[in-house]
This record gives C-alpha cells, structure tokens and sequence, in this order.
C-alpha cells in the first residue's frame, strides 16, 4: 500500500515538476555549444521576488516549458534568496554574483535573458502575468529579433 500510495504521488506530481536547471554557468555554455542551443538565463529572488515566485509556479514548473526547454534551451536559473534557510553555498553565490555583475547590472528581477551558446545577449524580458504557452512564444520572439 506505502509503494502504491508513493507511486502516485510522483505519478500526480505531488513532489513537483523537475525541471533540468544547471547549476554550473561553464557547464551550462559547454552544453550549449554541444547541443546548439541558446542559454535562458533566470535571474530569480526564489524566496522573496513575488513576480518571480509566480513566474516559477506559472511557467518554469509547467509541462509545457518543461518540454520546450529540453528541445530548444539549456537552462540556468541565478537564484538570488534571502531567507537563511534558503541559502545557497558560498561557490553557487559567488557564481551568480558574477552573473549579475555581467548580465543584470541593475538587479532586475526576475530578468530573463535568452544568450546564444557563447554568452552574447539574443534579447531579454522580464515578468508577464501571461500563461506558460504564451511565454514561451514571448521566449521564442526573442530568437527572431
């Protein structure tokens, strides 16, 4: 019955939708040149950006993006949380901190920045109250700039 019972909840989705995030900017570049894929950058503030709390519920952890992405990006999220309890480790700090001193000089958040496979800037967008589907598109126009 525990098994059963386990194997539903993942099966429904209970433990969340995981997304493939990378964790490592180089790895995410070198993987990017491998596969030809663009890099969609997040900057994110996990546990206190209300626009990119809902940004996260709406769009990243939906199916749909779950899928788009796989195809067409590598994905980097650079989380920015407050909370104590929520902090990365010093090395994932120090990364994004480059990050921002790099792409997002004015700590917009959320910012997300669509970069080809070597780091240039394609385009950028922030938050819309708009549907998973209909971000994607608005990630995709980008492309098309």
């Amino acid at each position: 019955m525990k098994n059963t019972l386990l194997l539903l909840l993942v099966l429904t989705g209970f433990f969340g939708y995981s997304q493939d995030w990378k964790s490592n900017f180089d790895e995410a570049k070198k993987e990017a040149v491998n596969e030809n894929k663009n890099i969609l950058l997040v900057f994110s503030g996990s546990d206190w950006c209300a626009p990119c709390i809902k940004l996260d519920n709406v769009v990243w952890k939906s199916e749909v993006f779950k899928s788009e992405s796989e195809k067409n990006w590598v994905i980097y999220k650079a989380d920015f949380p407050k909370k104590k309890a929520n902090q990365l480790s010093v090395e994932q700090t120090e990364s994004n901190n480059k990050l921002a001193e790099k792409y997002n000089r004015n700590g917009s958040f959320p910012l997300v920045i669509l970069l080809d496979k070597t780091g240039k800037v394609i385009g950028m967008t922030g938050f819309k109250n708009i549907s998973a589907i209909d971000y994607i598109q608005l990630i995709h126009s980008l492309e098309k700039k």
